[in-house]
């Protein structure tokens, strides 16, 4: 993104690249040629609606994990839409009918609450899957690890039932988070050790998420391998839900600074902050790259960057740089279109990024702002 200019811009703002956006898609378009295979947008790691149009002449379709998340896929890209949820709540199950095309279940418990209202509906046909829990964990994080002791996503194979599943036409199953094919392949033999027999009972296998396919360094040949496991010994249609690999190293994050302190080393005070506008560099935690940038000690002038919240720990890390810091300067972090926008929140009354989009036909523009009624109207 080194040929866009940044300074017209209100801070602080996204920025995605619709050229790195339309790599990402020729590269899962690849593997869905390759396979057959069909790859859905997950909501929860990004989206942006602007740039559902173009994601949707790719894609399959969106996977959801609630209510709005599928509204939004229907209205905004209207291709297959599935949903899954740890359970559905009774007075929005109505509405998920009318909106998806796959729902997965959690539980048999769920499954047998709401499994004659599925058969009952007329609207479109809905195949249903059941999500299993294979009790294998890839996930470095505890935090992010479905697989975790005492996880409530998933059946185990102790609590699958094979005598509940008429009607059932699909398995699910997700470990990874960010993580390459070989953590993929560990897991699909785990699942197929423990459920094949009821796999060879199913229409489709959903691998679920964590696939970082746009990855340099992603290994697709056993990617594919893999895939084809499944569809050549059970006839299966593979589902793959990423939602990272579609934005990966697509957008960036523009803040600017707004005020240098000291107490034992420099401190940048920014426009951006961590606890709101990049969640999981405290979550998870991780250290986002700044352009320009480089560790502490690596150049002539290290900082610690920090939001403006009240929350101490509203720390995005510490960053070297070739010359010092000054109110004003503009600081951009690096892939910052997934799991950011999805998960920004407005505390202590900090301002939302605004949202732009980089395309070779218009240039950069400015898709939204935001401002004090979103903050007001959020409230009561």
């Amino acid at each position: 993104m080194t040929d866009i200019d940044f300074g017209t811009l209100p801070t602080p703002c996204y920025v995605v690249d619709e050229r790195l956006l339309r790599r990402n898609l020729e590269i899962l378009d690849g593997v869905q040629r390759e396979t057959g295979c069909r790859i859905l947008l997950a909501l929860k790691g990004f989206a942006m609606h602007a740039v559902f149009p173009l994601i949707g002449e790719t894609l399959a379709g969106v996977t959801a994990s609630s209510l709005f998340e599928a509204r939004l896929g229907r209205e905004e890209m209207d291709r297959e839409v599935h949903i899954y949820s740890p359970a559905y709540a009774e007075e929005e199950f109505d509405d998920i009918l009318g909106l998806c095309d796959h729902i997965v279940f959690n539980s048999f418990a769920q499954w047998e609450r709401f499994r004659e209202r599925v058969q009952s509906y007329t609207g479109h046909p809905i195949s249903c899957g059941i999500r299993v829990n294979p009790e294998h964990s890839e996930a470095a994080v505890p935090l992010y690890d479905p697989c975790a002791p005492f996880s409530r996503l998933g059946v185990t194979r102790s609590r699958f039932r094979p005598d509940l599943l008429d009607g059932i036409e699909g398995i699910h199953f997700h470990t990874l988070c960010e993580q390459n094919s070989d953590a993929l392949e560990r897991t699909a033999k785990v699942v197929d050790d423990k459920f094949g027999p009821s796999i060879a009972r199913m229409k489709w296998l959903n691998m679920g998420g964590g696939h970082h396919i746009t990855r340099p360094d992603y290994d697709i040949p056993a990617l594919v391998r893999t895939i084809r496991f499944f569809q050549d010994k059970y006839g299966v249609q593979v589902y793959l839900e990423p939602g990272e690999a579609i934005a990966l190293g697509t957008g960036v994050l523009v803040s600017r600074v707004l005020d240098v302190v000291e107490n034992g080393m420099n401190i940048a005070l920014l426009d951006a902050s961590a606890a709101c506008h990049m969640p999981d560099v405290l979550e998870m935690p991780y250290r986002p790259e700044v352009a320009g940038a480089g560790l502490p000690g690596e150049k002539s002038y290290t900082y610690r960057l920090a939001g403006t919240t009240c929350l101490a720990g509203d720390v995005i890390g510490d960053y070297s740089f070739d010359q010092p810091l000054k109110s004003g300067d503009e600081v951009v972090f690096q892939d910052m279109a997934h799991y950011t926008m999805v998960k920004n929140n407005m505390f202590n009354g900090v301002r939302l990024p605004s949202i732009a989009l980089y395309t070779e036909a218009d240039g950069l523009r400015v898709l939204r702002s935001f401002g004090y009624d979103e903050y007001r109207d959020r409230l009561s």
